[in-house]
């Protein structure tokens, strides 16, 4: 099954109880507040905190560090790596020097013995880590002496050097546990610039500044991440002072900038609101074990019947981009001539083509067959109830009923197989991360991967063309089949990709955004590199 940094625990009733808790000591601007303490407010939250299951895998843990780490730029530098690997002429060997000095929290000196047990025990059969198949092309990994690691790969895979940003876990704390259960899971030690403090599930994260962090100790000695799951309770919260910053969705993040007398500011200063462009799309599953959304026909109508750029000025304020497929337009990879406008009567046709008759109140129906089925989202989830509401308007119009529902994840889970779901993707780092685990029709069912049961030989055959060739023109060549069969063959419908929009107390100097991907929380926001944030000269 695989991971996901998301439940629908947290509502109105955990947030007012989660403010309490976060509250006495670090509202912004309360009497005796702390001035290097920071709490912001998010709508997910880790199932886990240890890297051997899938925790911070794209960087920007706090808690660890990988071999590199991505700069504001998204381009790789060096992190427990004292430099960038060499890369063997044959695309099949990476050696990392390491750093010299770096100690774990708990005083422990890091080691290759680390490296080596942190990928050995991720790629292990027991391991239940769902990303691991992201390092397939591994083949071996191994120490030599206490400062160089090599791996040695299956075959070329031009990203590696990208999945070396995984955090490093210390063996010798991880590898004495059960790696799927142990108090490592919940209770970590890292190499990174914050330790956890303390962890209160569906409520928030604590985390202190490391004294001995290699990069040197924190400006933000606390730092607390509030798990409130409902928009609009984030941005009361926020409004009232008791959040130094949080996500918001465009209009609500808006609303701050557009009237801030009647908002209010916060008390130490004013808001800055900050957008980070992104490859985070949200789609609408169709999977093939429906009797409606299996028919290719009714796939094909739904992705013309949408009216994307209505979404992006409606739903998002402008916030976004129309979404065509995994890749954004404006990406290098996205392959020119896959735009899909709104074209009802289109829509129409092939309904009608495909023996999609109209019925008495306008719906269709084929061989007793009624063209209805459900779409989930998840509960206070505002981007993603919009989405779901406008996909069923449009769907309508071309005579399919959409029956919008909500729930938590626990809810809709055991759902997925037959049921349509509001989901996300998107990974900026390389199409591969995203797209292999959406598309390969192995991966069919497997939690949250290919939650379509899409299966479509062609595109299996891309896929696993472009994981292995070293040539870029091959991969983009690759990836350009994919994307043309997704317009001949949708498994989902994709609709927007979304601008990840931020409002912070700005009493801090250094703050920054990234190119983020879907999963965005402790690691992503203008907090992506919090450790380097210093306080603003009064």
């Amino acid at each position: 099954m695989t991971a996901r940094t998301v439940r629908g625990v947290a509502g109105a009733t955990l947030a007012a109880a989660l403010i309490t808790g976060v509250t006495a000591c670090s509202t912004p601007g309360a009497t005796g507040a702390a001035t290097d303490a920071v709490v912001v407010g998010t709508a997910t939250e880790p199932e886990s905190l240890s890297p051997l299951l899938g925790y911070g895998k794209d960087g920007n843990s706090k808690i660890f560090d990988g071999l590199l780490a991505h700069d504001a730029d998204m381009k790789l530098k060096p992190a427990l790596a004292e430099a960038l690997p060499e890369v063997s002429a044959d695309g099949r060997t990476y050696t990392y020097k390491l750093r010299a000095g770096v100690k774990f929290s708990d005083g422990a000196p890091f080691s290759a013995k680390d490296v080596v047990f942190t990928y050995r025990t991720i790629l292990d059969a027991k391991t239940n880590n769902a990303s691991k198949t992201e390092l397939d092309a591994i083949e071996g990994v191994e120490a030599r002496g206490e400062d160089t690691v090599v791996f040695t790969l299956k075959y070329p895979y031009a990203p590696f050097a990208e999945r070396t940003v995984l955090p490093i876990a210390p063996e010798h704390i991880a590898g004495r546990q059960d790696v799927n259960s142990g108090d490592f899971t919940t209770k970590p030690v890292g190499t990174g610039p914050y330790v956890l403090a303390g962890w209160s599930k569906g409520e928030k994260l604590s985390f202190k500044a490391n004294p001995g962090y290699w990069g040197g100790e924190p400006a933000v000695k606390r730092f607390t991440m509030a798990v409130v799951k409902d928009d609009d309770v984030r941005a009361t919260r926020l409004r009232s002072g008791e959040l130094d910053g949080a996500i918001l969705p465009p209009n609500l993040a808006k609303g701050f900038e557009k009237d801030p007398a009647r908002l209010g500011a916060p008390p130490s200063g004013s808001w800055g609101i900050y957008a980070a462009k992104t490859f985070d799309y949200r789609n609408v599953t169709l999977p093939t074990h429906h009797r409606v959304t299996g028919d290719v026909a009714v796939r094909q109508a739904l992705d013309i019947a949408v009216d994307r750029t209505a979404m992006v000025d409606k739903l998002l304020e402008g916030a976004g981009k129309p979404a065509f497929g995994p890749v954004p337009a404006d990406s290098p990879w996205f392959t020119a001539g896959t735009e899909r406008g709104h074209d009802l009567d289109r829509a129409k046709k092939i309904l009608d083509e495909a023996g999609w008759k109209a019925g008495e109140d306008g719906i269709r129906v084929k061989d007793g067959v009624r063209a209805s089925f459900p779409l989930w989202y998840t509960s206070g989830d505002k981007i993603r109830q919009d989405h779901a509401l406008a996909f069923a308007s449009d769907a309508k119009k071309a005579g399919i009923e959409v029956r919008t529902e909500a729930g938590t994840w626990e809810v809709i889970e055991p759902r997925m197989k037959t049921d349509a779901v509001l989901a996300g993707g998107g990974s900026p780092a390389d199409p591969d991360f995203d797209q292999y685990l959406l598309l390969t029709s192995s991966l069919g069912g497997d939690g949250f991967n290919n939650m379509a049961w899409y299966d479509n030989q062609s595109v299996d055959r891309a896929l696993d063309e472009a994981r292995r060739s070293g040539d870029p023109a091959v991969r983009k060549a690759a990836y350009d089949t994919v994307q043309r069969e997704l317009v001949k063959d949708p498994g989902y419908v994709f609709l927007t990709h979304i601008d990840h929009l931020y409002v912070v107390n700005d009493r801090w100097e250094g703050l920054t955004t990234q190119v983020e991907p879907h999963d965005h929380g402790l690691g992503s926001g203008p907090w992506w590199n919090v450790e380097s944030w210093k306080p603003k000269a009064k």
